[in-house]
């Protein structure tokens, strides 16, 4: 063990700011499972009730062919990361009001006060691959060589999502009413992303439009694994671009904004 690693006032800013970012990551989680008798099957189980819903909807009620079968792990495969994803932004928007005292007092890059939420909520994501795993291996679902393609997804996800908190946590500061906005509009997105449908099932004429979403390009690679007919190259190039396009902008909306949200919190 070096010098550094034992005197964190010697370790380099970068990794500082990852040994924060950590540390109150860690908090985060032991904070939220230590006061919950279920803990850890809270992060699955919310995913699967909902999985389970709509799998009972979509076969047993309408009978309607909707994404493909096994459907139980089609829905599983965009809905846990769908649950990262949502559950990172709605969480963003009190990313500075809950914790005012402490982002007012500490000298840390502000950023960080928005990217554990990020990292907390992607952990409880990994920690819920097992049981699409499960899923998949009790349904016999099909696995390909583009199960190589999950990390890839699971980067592009986390460059959309810390770009989209980084632009909204700020914002909120400024206009209280944004926090039910955003519940609203990830709502919407929630019907407007392929999750519990798949590209293929929409009109030709909105497969253009669709791509533009970035959370398609994304889901298409997570499914790919399973169902190789999902995965678009052009979605997941459009959703590379905008993914790193709002981490840029999340960056200068945030760097341009946080005197004044700590005057404001």
């Amino acid at each position: 063990m070096s010098y550094a690693d034992t005197h964190p006032l010697q370790r380099t800013p970068m990794a500082r700011y990852r040994h924060s970012l950590w540390l109150l990551t860690t908090r985060d989680l032991k904070v939220r499972y230590s006061t919950s008798a279920l803990g850890y099957v809270w992060s699955v189980l919310d995913p699967l009730v909902m999985a389970g819903i709509y799998w009972f909807v979509f076969t047993q009620v309408f009978q309607r062919p909707v994404g493909t079968e096994p459907y139980i792990v089609f829905l599983l495969s965009a809905l846990l990361p769908w649950m990262w994803f949502n559950g990172a932004v709605s969480d963003s928007t009190r990313a500075f009001l809950k914790d005012a005292k402490l982002v007012r007092s500490t000298m840390i890059p502000r950023t960080i006060w928005v990217n554990r939420i990020v990292l907390s909520k992607g952990i409880e994501f990994l920690l819920a691959l097992p049981v699409l795993a499960l899923f998949a291996i009790v349904f016999g679902a099909q696995v390909g060589w583009q199960l190589v393609l999950f990390p890839l997804a699971i980067a592009l996800q986390a460059i959309l999502t810390a770009g989209v908190a980084l632009i909204v946590a700020p914002l909120v500061v400024f206009f209280r009413d944004l926090e039910r906005a955003v519940k609203l509009i990830l709502r919407f997105l929630f019907y407007a992303s392929p999750i519990i449908y798949g590209v293929t099932n929409l009109p030709p004429e909105l497969h253009l439009w669709a791509a533009f979403n970035p959370l398609t390009g994304i889901f298409g690679l997570y499914r790919s694994g399973f169902f190789p007919d999902e995965l678009d190259w052009f979605n997941v190039a459009i959703a590379a671009v905008m993914s790193i396009a709002i981490l840029a902008i999340g960056l200068l909306v945030f760097r341009g904004s946080v005197r004044q949200v700590l005057k404001e919190i």
